[in-house]
């Protein structure tokens, strides 16, 4: 948990993120470079009348992994955003709904207790949790309470992450 990616020369920056990806399977390293975006869509599905800032505020906490103190966060971020410049694949298939999510994240939770450092995947674990919740704050009226199902299912997410 102490290499900087950010500020590090590209090439330094690969060799860090390759260091971290290098005990996770290829299936391993996309379930947990997809999770953080699959959070973004369900959470933004469980109540679409959000509008786009809910979406906004979801990719903006996505981005705000960059700067965590986790190697693995960083790595995560890092290979999403390789993603969208081109330079490596999608995530394979999408999530149509909060049960699935929910079960990605349980698969999440083991892979990241058998396979990282601890504060890594505490870290992990709470910045995905934190995806959600913050697009679940956004919408028309930011700063209004969290809505009931809002609640439950930003618990039930907590609960699957290992978190409650």
């Amino acid at each position: 948990m102490s290499h900087a990616v950010a500020g590090e020369p590209p090439a330094a920056a690969h060799r860090a993120v390759s260091l971290i990806v290098a005990p996770y399977s290829a299936a391993e390293w996309d379930l947990l470079s997809s999770l953080p975006n699959w959070t973004v869509v369900v959470s933004f599905t469980q109540a679409p009348e959000r509008g786009v800032a809910a979406g906004l505020a979801g990719l903006d906490a996505v981005a705000a992994g960059r700067s965590f103190d986790s190697d693995l966060v960083r790595a995560v971020v890092a290979t999403i955003y390789a993603r969208h410049d081109g330079s490596a694949s999608a995530p394979r298939g999408s999530l149509a709904d909060a049960a699935e999510l929910l079960a990605v994240a349980r698969a999440a939770a083991r892979l990241l207790e058998r396979r990282a450092d601890p504060a890594d995947s505490a870290a992990y674990r709470q910045w995905v949790q934190s995806v959600a919740a913050r697009v679940c704050r956004a919408g028309p009226s930011p700063g209004r309470p969290v809505a009931r199902s809002d609640r439950r299912f930003l618990d039930r997410l907590g609960d699957a992450l290992g978190l409650g």
